[in-house]
């Protein structure tokens, strides 16, 4: 049996627990994630190396999974045009049985092998991409045969499960092992092994982007003003990276100028 479909012995009587235990019972087992996470650092680091090589190439960093693994890629893809300022075919997130699925669950579409081919397919996939398999049980073979047709095209792969037998790690270039054990209930791998994977997924396109320039220092130096707020957020970026005023920075921002134009122009 996989350790994710395993019962929790903390949890056996959750069902009789009062809401304040219930609770405090889920936040001490999600205090065990981030050591989940923590072990299987050498292979993430490997895997954004990976990544980089695929940025720097030209290729793509795409996410395959289904379920709520499909819908944590999908998340991660999604976020990075806003915070890093690059284009949405960058990082493509793909899920099992289309966009419909991230608000309608269709369980039966991780059993699809044909439609992971032919979804890894139609995002044209090349020798210059990435492709990160996200499964928790592992053995999804929507995924397994998504990275079977992308390694046959040259692509990278790297398989993501919390399954140590994961039948996607027999065939991934790298496997990322958050092995984060039983949920307080029994299977629903949306807890521990959803955490677990929105970490492991952070730390791709995160460091992936701090290391092809999409940062200095610590700040989002592409991010655009695209809202109240984030027009703020430029101006005081620009103003930790120059001698410019609040006010002469804003006076940019409000031009069009972007953060990188501002830097490179006041010279600093």
């Amino acid at each position: 049996m996989k350790r994710t479909e395993q019962r929790n012995e903390k949890s056996m009587n959750i069902d009789k627990m009062s809401a304040s235990e219930i609770v405090k019972l889920m936040n001490d087992e999600d205090k065990t994630v981030a050591y989940a996470v923590e072990k299987a650092l050498p292979e993430i680091a490997a895997a954004v190396e990976q990544i980089v090589r695929s940025f720097e190439r030209g290729g793509r960093l795409l996410y395959i999974g289904a379920g709520t693994s499909g819908r944590l890629g999908v998340l991660d893809a999604s976020e990075c045009p806003p915070t890093y300022g690059v284009p949405s075919s960058m990082v493509v997130g793909i899920i099992a049985g289309g966009y419909r699925t991230l608000t309608s669950a269709a369980e039966n579409a991780e059993d699809n092998a044909a439609n992971g081919k032919i979804d890894v397919q139609n995002a044209n996939i090349c020798e210059k991409d990435t492709i990160v398999g996200i499964s928790v049980a592992g053995d999804a073979e929507y995924v397994y045969s998504a990275l079977a047709y992308a390694k046959e095209a040259g692509a990278a792969t790297v398989a993501l499960t919390c399954n140590a037998d994961a039948k996607i790690a027999t065939i991934a270039d790298i496997t990322i092992l958050t092995d984060t054990g039983a949920e307080a209930v029994t299977g629903s791998t949306r807890l521990k092994a959803g955490t677990a994977h929105k970490m492991v997924l952070n730390m791709l396109t995160t460091a992936a982007m701090v290391k092809t320039g999409k940062v200095v220092e610590n700040l989002m130096i592409n991010v655009a003003p695209t809202n109240v707020k984030l027009r703020d957020r430029c101006i005081r970026i620009v103003r930790e990276l120059t001698d410019l005023t609040y006010e002469q920075a804003a006076e940019k921002i409000d031009r069009g100028m972007s953060i990188k134009e501002i830097i490179e122009e006041t010279g600093i």
